[in-house]
């Protein structure tokens, strides 16, 4: 019996404790690369989303510092945060957690919200639609950092959840509908905004049906890992123009740059 040889690329994903969807989304998205990659993950505690103290308080350093070590100890080329928490935190707080995690792993160290914010720089997107299970506090908080990178939020849907274990149990169906609301502003893309969240799937259909790029949060991290680590994302297909997009991209700035 013959082996083919295992020497691939690891990416370490760090993910919300309470998060059913972005593990096995990820490792479908990852399977056309084969054996050239894998996504391995680490879990910290996030239960709630909301403003509130206890919410909060599951984002700070050290949890996340220690989960990350965790899986250091997998000798990934990359750990991604895969959550989408600096939507409404700031990007300074994924610039720095990425930071804090490259300093005390030595591994390179990306996000969702990062990896959102180089796909829409290199589209140009100043016109952006809002699809999110989250509370409307959340939702103003994110609509406001996204003003301040000069993207103008001009429509959204959501639906008031805490979540964050319960986001998973909306179907595609009905994360498609709030898509399709959305997409009726024209706006220049829409983003998906949680991990948690099952759009992925509803994405390439509402994007042949309007023109419009859906960009999921769960596609844009394993496109961008898979570009950061070598890999062409645009071997990927079924979860929308993401992958395509992505692979257009220039990643050689930090902290991308392997």
């Amino acid at each position: 019996m013959s082996f083919l040889p295992v020497d691939g690329r690891r990416v370490g994903m760090l993910t919300p404790s309470s998060n059913t969807v972005l593990e096995p989304y990820t490792s479908a998205m990852f399977a056309p690369v084969g054996q050239q990659a894998s996504a391995h993950f680490g879990r910290f505690r996030v239960v709630e989303i909301s403003m509130s103290d206890a919410s909060q308080s599951q984002f700070t350093l050290e949890p996340i510092l220690d989960a990350a070590e965790r899986l250091a100890e997998a000798n990934p080329q990359l750990i991604a945060w895969n959550g989408t928490s600096a939507s409404w935190l700031g990007l300074d707080k994924d610039r720095a957690l990425c930071a804090a995690i490259t300093e005390r792993t030595g591994i390179p160290a990306t996000s969702t919200i990062l990896a959102y914010e180089a796909l829409f720089r290199g589209m140009n997107v100043k016109r952006l639609g809002l699809v999110t299970p989250y509370i409307e506090d959340i939702e103003r908080r994110m609509i406001a950092n996204y003003a301040a990178q000069g993207i103008s939020v001009v429509s959204t849907a959501r639906l008031d959840d805490k979540g964050n274990y319960s986001f998973a149990t909306y179907p595609p169906e009905q994360v498609g509908a709030m898509i399709e609301q959305v997409a009726e502003a024209k706006p220049d893309a829409i983003a998906i905004v949680c991990t948690n969240f099952r759009g992925a799937p509803v994405a390439e259909r509402i994007e042949q049906a309007t023109g419009i790029p859906v960009i999921d949060s769960v596609a844009v991290t394993a496109a961008h890992c898979l570009k950061v680590v070598g890999l062409d994302p645009v071997r990927v297909t079924g979860w929308g123009s993401v992958f395509s997009r992505v692979s257009g991209l220039d990643l050689t700035s930090p902290p991308e740059r392997l």
